[in-house]
């Protein structure tokens, strides 16, 4: 099948398009420009959400779209609004102008209106525009996703090079679950290519609960280093992260992930369904699985600051 991918070459649509391949489909990229760090495997098209008749064109022939665009912060004009909110009107108005029966939204687990933080109540508009398409449609409800070029295990690795502390966000720190990249790969093609979980939204969560301390440890054990858990409250990493999204091409943390672990990756909101028991995620993040998704060791430099760079696979 060909399936059309927005947000290509970022770190879910370049690991959806190695699927999709590996077993024998036709992955199109759509993107607004090119994650420089890793060449991009199918063919690419150079354009951003912003004109339903051009992506008709770059999307014609496709079988379904896995709608994977998404922002964690704004810089100029990719703002919520512009990239979560127009370019999901944009991309479904494109699926109908080039006949295009079904669409996957990637969305986040606890994406929910009139919650004060415009990066979750983007996601969930983005939602109910999916829903209200006429389209056939499948909305993941994702946790935090992990695996090799993420921001995850990418960033903890080399935070942990650069100084081995770890600054907990809240003094009682909120659960999650993350889950493998492999594993939402897996689900994102069975359900575009069988037709499963069709008109459905679906939480999706990794088998283990853990606190991010916790995963904090598991990262250091794997890659032999000593780190100091500091207990912080949550107005810390608020803090932080402002500093961070000025400085940082992919902030350390940003805003709308200090709110994501402030309340814990634990259940959807709204809530939603569970996938059936064969499509749900079972790897778990073990030694081997952090390996895996580690980049090549060393500590942040000067290339991980902002100072003239866009963000990476929009």
């Amino acid at each position: 099948m060909k399936i059309a991918i927005t947000g290509g070459t970022g770190f879910v649509g370049r690991h959806l398009s190695e699927y999709l391949l590996s077993l024998g489909h036709d992955p199109i990229l759509i993107a607004r420009g090119r994650d420089r760090r890793h060449a991009p495997i199918a063919s690419l098209i150079h354009a951003d959400l912003s004109d339903p008749g051009l992506l008709a064109e770059a999307i014609r022939g496709s079988d379904a779209i896995a709608h994977c665009a998404g922002i964690n912060r704004e810089i100029g004009l990719q703002t919520y609004q512009r990239v979560h909110i127009e370019g999901t009107r944009n991309i479904i108005e494109a699926a109908r102008l080039a006949g295009v029966p079904r669409i996957l939204l990637l969305s986040f687990l606890r994406a929910r209106p009139d919650c004060g933080s415009p990066y979750h109540e983007s996601k969930f508009q983005a939602e109910e525009l999916v829903r209200q398409s006429g389209l056939d449609y499948t909305i993941l409800k994702a946790s935090m996703i992990y695996g090799r070029g993420d921001h995850m295990l990418d960033h903890l690795s080399h935070m942990l090079f650069t100084l081995p502390l770890f600054a907990t966000v809240g003094f009682r720190e909120q659960p999650i679950r993350p889950v493998a990249i492999d594993d939402v790969s897996g689900i994102i093609t069975t359900a575009l290519t069988t037709g499963r979980l069709s008109r459905q939204t679906v939480f999706v969560l990794g088998p283990e609960i853990l606190l991010l301390s916790e995963a904090v440890k598991r990262v250091a054990a794997t890659i032999n280093r000593r780190v100091w858990i500091l207990p912080t409250p949550v107005v810390f990493h608020r803090i932080l992260a402002a500093v961070c999204e000025r400085t940082m091409v992919i902030p350390l943390v940003a805003r709308a992930q200090v709110q994501m672990l402030a309340e814990g990756f634990l259940e959807a909101a709204p809530s939603a369904a569970a996938p059936p028991e064969d499509l749900r995620p079972q790897i778990r993040f073990t030694p081997s699985q952090i390996r895996q998704g580690l980049p090549e060791p060393g500590p942040f430099t000067r290339s991980d600051l902002r100072l003239s760079a866009c963000p990476h696979g929009w």
